[in-house]
């Protein structure tokens, strides 16, 4: 059974560079196979090679998340060797909620997380936290946190503060910790997409002055939306000035500290309460694996902890226990898909791969920057470069004809099927994005992608017209 399966994965894993970035079915075969996989199981068992035939269907009709065309969102490629851990993991199947219960996987998932904590982040000795289901549930748990720490019991007047670049979960988290919705504050952004740090001073005193609690503010350090960092040394100064928990989203943007480039794009991020981290995105590790690192892991635990007489026969490990860091108790061991991917390759494989991010991201910049039928409106921070059709001119109507332009250009480029981009809305425009994460994306995927986006942006002006984009496959 194990050869089956791992002779199905290794026969994936290789042919991704040829595999269509997006579902190659029709809408009917789509529809038809979904179908399919609403049955109810049988009452007698069936063929191992004929089920793992039907996953291959499965797996096709999705998005190639794991392929080097995927520039869409931020991709989450996932390392073949982390998921060679987590097979072994899932197969020994440990308990992570309580240290005591396997004491040296404990220690290897805190290694983790120390290491997140204190070499890439830079928090001081005695900082920690615990690797989560992803960056959601990073910010949920740390929103939990700083309503504990800062109001206590009495969250009515609690107020919270971000920006419309946030990560939609920045504002989820707040509502599910209790927060009221009209509490929760846009402050408004620079010319360059960042949040305006005296604008974010003024709504604060505001707030303060009409007898309102302010308790968190929160940052973003690589926004989904253009990859945008926030002004974190001003923000974290106010923070300390009003007496705010500071917290970091940097699900995307964290990782990028093991690079020197990112560590000064990044400088600010040591001065966080907490930071929310995606290893998911840009450690490569596979989807469901996130973290959430703190400055001081007792106000974390003081916010999560609890018990019950079933755990009495619990001691204290010489680890903390994520089970009275987060919401979870019982959940696997989530450290080693991480622990063997960087004893194995070891960290340097990590920053050089997301340094050749940071430059093909540029190398992207340059060639739309140079490409007469687009605009570029800002360098990128990380690995998103932003791009749109040029308008005709500065009226609304142009602008108008340019985003219907720029919608077209986008159906365009993806009927390729050799790479998927995706969309975003930025101060009202229809704004395409190219995010180049996956660890699998090597130059010669961004140069063919290069080809296909400024082909298609000259078809779309009238130009000549580019090659044919290959047919959908149909049932």
């Amino acid at each position: 059974m194990g050869r089956l399966v791992l002779d199905c994965v290794i026969d994936r894993t290789e042919s991704l560079p040829a595999r269509p970035a997006t579902s190659p079915l029709s809408p009917r075969a789509e529809a038809e196979l979904v179908e399919s996989f609403l049955m109810p199981p049988p009452a007698r068992g069936g063929d191992l090679k004929a089920l793992l035939a039907r996953l291959d269907e499965a797996a096709d009709c999705a998005t190639e998340t794991a392929g080097p065309g995927h520039l869409a969102y931020i991709p989450g490629s996932g390392l073949y060797s982390a998921a060679l851990a987590e097979f072994y993991n899932r197969a020994v199947n440990r308990d992570g909620g309580l240290a005591t219960v396997a004491p040296a996987f404990a220690a290897l998932e805190e290694s983790v997380i120390r290491w997140m904590a204190r070499v890439v982040c830079g928090l001081p000795e005695g900082s920690g936290g615990l690797l989560t289901s992803g960056g959601s549930m990073a910010t949920f748990s740390a929103t939990v946190a700083a309503r504990h720490d800062r109001l206590g019991e009495d969250l009515a007047d609690g107020t919270v503060y971000t920006t419309a670049f946030a990560h939609h979960s920045v504002a989820k988290a707040a509502r599910l910790a209790g927060i009221r919705a009209n509490h929760i504050r846009i402050v408004p952004h620079t010319h360059d997409l960042r949040m305006d740090p005296q604008a974010a001073a003024t709504m604060v005193r505001a707030d303060r002055d009409a007898g309102l609690r302010p308790f968190l503010l929160v940052a973003t350090a690589g926004t989904t939306d253009s990859g945008t960092i926030d002004p974190l040394p001003q923000l974290a100064d106010l923070a300390r000035r009003e007496d705010v928990w500071f917290h970091i989203d940097a699900a995307y943007g964290g990782f990028f500290r093991l690079t020197a480039r990112g560590t000064e794009r990044l400088a600010g991020i040591e001065e966080a309460d907490s930071i929310t981290l995606d290893p998911h995105k840009t450690l490569f590790m596979p989807f469901g694996t996130g973290a959430l690192v703190v400055r001081d892991l007792a106000a974390l635990h003081a916010a999560h902890d609890g018990t019950g007489s079933y755990l009495q026969d619990m001691g204290a490990g010489s680890v903390p226990d994520s089970g009275h860091l987060g919401p979870e108790l019982t959940h696997e061991i989530r450290g080693l898909r991480a622990w063997l991917p960087l004893q194995l390759h070891g960290v340097d494989a990590f920053r050089e791969a997301l340094d050749e991010k940071l430059d093909l991201a540029e190398h992207v910049h340059r060639t739309l920057s140079r490409t007469a039928e687009l605009e570029v409106p800002q360098r990128p921070d990380l690995s998103t470069v932003i791009f749109r059709v040029r308008p005709d001119d500065s009226s609304r109507a142009a602008a108008e004809r340019a985003d219907e332009a720029s919608r077209r250009l986008l159906e365009r480029i993806n009927s390729h099927q050799r790479i998927v981009l995706s969309s975003t809305v930025i101060d009202g425009r229809y704004t395409l994005r190219v995010c180049v994460v996956s660890h699998r994306t090597h130059h010669d995927r961004i140069a063919e992608a290069l080809d296909i986006i400024t082909a298609e942006a000259a078809v779309g002006a009238g130009g000549s017209a580019a090659a044919p984009a290959p047919e959908r496959q149909r049932h």
